[in-house]
């Protein structure tokens, strides 16, 4: 976990946006949380609604584009699965990417799209909390999209949608299965540009 956090920290020391384009500001910083729908089972388990939540940062380096990096988390429940009858699924992990953003007309909002690569894990939790399996690190990646509306002092407020996939294999209790993470989620943020 202290390993998660120090990451995490350079990535916000290293990585941050502007979405205000008329600021001139290069840097910014997003936290942004929603509810989540899969688009597919986990192996055999079906999934109830879910949520989750981003932190990520960004750094415009051309006048409509930047790349964004972060940590985020999202958690689906499963009333019965192949682990088990009140299982959660949780995956984890970093986003680096690549944001395009474009003011609309001359009006205070601007519309984004974001593409990036994951680097997350899935977590398999017993109603305890415990966690009964890890699928370990791998690669996947993430489509976003929505409004950047500026709310003045150099504050966003960040309504999207995003997609995110990751596919992982793991064994449990001797038999391998394969764990196809995907899901689609209505997001709601803030940003702050410095």
């Amino acid at each position: 976990m202290k390993t998660k956090g120090l990451a995490l920290s350079v990535l916000l020391f290293l990585s941050m946006s502007v979405f205000a384009q008329e600021s001139g500001k290069k840097f910014g910083f997003e936290l942004n949380s929603g509810i989540s729908v899969a688009t597919k089972k986990i192996d055999d388990a079906s999934l109830n609604t879910g949520m989750g939540f981003e932190g990520i940062l960004h750094y415009r380096f051309m006048p409509h584009l930047g790349i964004y990096g972060g940590w985020g988390w999202n958690k689906f429940a499963s009333d019965n699965s192949f682990a088990g009858s009140d299982v959660c699924f949780e995956e984890t992990g970093y986003v680096l990417g690549l944001n395009f953003l474009h003011p609309i007309k001359d009006s205070k909002m601007s519309y984004y799209a974001r593409a990036g690569a994951l680097y997350n894990h899935i977590e398999t939790e017993n109603a305890d909390g415990d966690i009964i399996n890890d699928s370990k690190h791998g690669l996947g990646f993430q489509l976003a999209g929505g409004i950047n509306i500026n709310l003045g002092s150099n504050w966003s407020l960040t309504p999207g949608i995003k997609f995110n996939s990751l596919s992982r294999e793991t064994e449990y209790e001797g038999i391998s299965r394969q764990l196809d993470y995907q899901y689609i989620s209505a997001r709601i943020g803030f940003a702050k540009n410095f």
